[in-house]
């Protein structure tokens, strides 16, 4: 249906925020999509190929993936903590520019 609008790459954008929901960074990251036979959009994270999902528009498949890559850096999160429990450890914040 959208295969001639579709490109193999498609850039999006999301927000860091922090606790008062103010904007800290702006990050793009590339999603590859392509459109299977039976209609469905099917994504990639690039940056983490790990990050897969799929959606029935690219605006659900965008809305999917970012849920996904979330609860991704909420996993890899906890388990570098876990890793660091009973450590004396210092924790920033790095901005990139």
């Amino acid at each position: 249906m959208y295969g001639k609008y579709l490109r193999k790459f498609n850039s999006f954008r999301f927000y860091i925020f922090v606790k008062n929901r103010i904007p800290m960074k702006r990050v793009s990251i590339t999603a590859i999509i392509e459109e299977s036979l039976d209609g469905w959009f099917v994504g990639q994270i690039e940056e983490f190929p790990e990050v897969i999902s799929q959606g029935k528009s690219i605006d659900e498949l965008k809305e999917n993936l970012m849920d996904a890559l979330k609860f991704e850096m909420q996993m890899r999160r906890e388990k570098t903590q876990q890793q660091y429990l009973g450590r004396k450890t210092i924790c920033r914040k790095i901005t990139f520019a």
